[in-house]
């Protein structure tokens, strides 16, 4: 799940930067994408730090 984790944080911040890139629509639709993946990679990771941290 670490993995996982680190992986959609990295995805989501490449997609930012290459959707900075992006003219138009299609550079907010990549913005839009790469930060649900930066979410969605950011929010297990505080999860698995706050309660399961002795497991990690």
């Amino acid at each position: 799940m670490k993995v996982i984790a680190i992986l959609l944080i990295l995805v989501g911040v490449a997609g930012i930067f290459l959707g900075s890139m992006m003219f138009g629509d299609i550079g907010l639709a990549c913005i839009v994408g790469a930060l649900a993946a930066l979410l969605s990679g950011i929010g297990p990771r505080l999860l698995q730090k706050g309660i399961g941290g002795a497991e990690s």
